[in-house]
């Protein structure tokens, strides 16, 4: 995929938009790390997260004007329980290379477990997980 183009998956969704490309915990480099984890802790509701993608979406309490969501991939996700639609999360702003223009979600942190049943990373993928289709992402 080129640089600055959208995922197939998510084009005509603005407010969905994947970095291109992926920034992850495995490639990011130390200095913007610490960057990242010099900011505040912030605190948002999961909107979507795909386990079999490897990435969801967070709406933080306090959107910044043109991010109403933030991304974060699976790499970034702390603990042992994978998150859910509609999980509290605290995370933390990462700007993303080479342009620092957007932001993704790093060192995420579910605070608050909605009434979804949830599952371990260790727990083989059910059924669900994998038919979970990313267009039906929900604003």
């Amino acid at each position: 995929m080129e640089e600055g183009k959208l995922s197939p998956v998510l084009d005509g969704h603005p407010s969905l938009r994947m970095p291109s490309p992926l920034i992850t915990r495995r490639t990011r480099t130390q200095s913007t790390s610490d960057r990242g984890m010099r900011n505040p802790d912030q605190s948002g509701t999961i909107v979507s997260f795909c386990r079999t993608k490897g990435h969801g979406f967070i709406r933080p309490d306090e959107p910044r004007p043109g991010e109403p969501l933030i991304f974060v991939h699976v790499s970034d996700v702390e603990g042992e329980y994978i998150p859910v639609k509609e999980d509290r999360v605290t995370f933390r702003l990462c700007q993303i290379p080479p342009k620092m223009e957007r932001s993704q979600a790093i060192h995420v942190r579910i605070i608050n477990f909605c009434h979804t049943k949830h599952h371990k990373w260790n727990d083989p993928p059910s059924a669900e997980e994998k038919t979970e289709d990313s267009a039906t992402f929900v604003n």
